[in-house]
């Protein structure tokens, strides 16, 4: 999902050729989701369509929202027969409640949790769940101290675009508009990326660019190797990089 508010900085196509990792981790979120024929199902920052898909195939109705439209194009050329719609998470309607609102690995790129919450509440049908996955507290730790280090050195700012709440934080939240968490966890999930010399800049490439929008393009090439001599020691094992992912997983249901 492109962060609300930001202009489109997705690359759909190096996202499902290098980055599908994302969605294929989400196959046990979808399990929690256990769609059922005849049930309408929200998915909420659907990206490039594929969970939305795994949905429908499960017999539900599914709509796929996303705030990029390159993603919303790239989903409705993957799947041409189910339906994807350009939203933001943070004022979206309906013109009915779903039974389920789903979302994966999106939610972290919007800040503003209290409105995204509140349309995903108005979203739902009362006794209608919540199944989530994001980022929480802790995530990319290692990337983000190596990053905004370098960058900082290099007397650029190094502002993050997520948002990483604790268990706490966000179960908050979600009670605050009406729902009943039935569970909620923050786990490690280390996660190996799909090239293994370009693995960490294609990473920063696609989920960090927002680190270097003042950067010059001639100056770039320096910096992501500085950043990732930095990560080595920590991220790169087995000839391999990976990400230093903690995930949030919330379920809740609407009183």
């Amino acid at each position: 999902m492109a962060a609300p508010g930001s202009k489109d900085r997705w690359d759909s196509s190096l996202y499902d050729d290098r980055h599908s990792f994302v969605w294929k981790a989400g196959a046990a979120l979808l399990d929690l989701l256990d769609p059922r024929p005849g049930e309408r199902i929200l998915d909420v920052g659907c990206g490039t369509g594929h969970l939305t898909a795994q949905i429908a195939e499960r017999g539900a109705e599914v709509l796929g929202l996303d705030a990029s439209v390159s993603m919303v194009a790239q989903a409705r050329q993957n799947f041409p027969k189910l339906k994807f719609q350009l939203a933001d998470a943070r004022k979206f309607e309906v013109d009915a409640p779903f039974d389920a609102v789903f979302s994966n690995a999106a939610l972290h790129w919007v800040r503003e949790a209290d409105d995204a919450i509140t349309c995903m509440a108005r979203a739902l049908k009362p006794g209608g769940r919540l199944v989530i996955e994001m980022g929480g507290e802790g995530n990319i730790a290692e990337i983000r101290d190596a990053s905004e280090s370098v960058l900082r050195a290099a007397a650029y700012r190094a502002q993050h675009v997520w948002y990483f709440p604790s268990i706490g934080e966000y179960s908050a939240l979600l009670e605050k508009h009406g729902f009943f968490v039935t569970m909620a966890q923050n786990f490690a999930r280390d996660t190996k990326l799909e090239h293994p010399e370009r693995g960490m800049r294609e990473w920063l490439e696609m989920f960090a660019g927002a680190y270097f929008d003042d950067v010059p393009a001639a100056e770039r090439e320096p910096l992501v190797r500085a950043i990732e001599a930095r990560l080595k020691p920590a991220l790169w094992r087995d000839g391999a990089w990976f990400a230093d992912y903690r995930r949030l997983r919330a379920i809740a249901v609407k009183r």
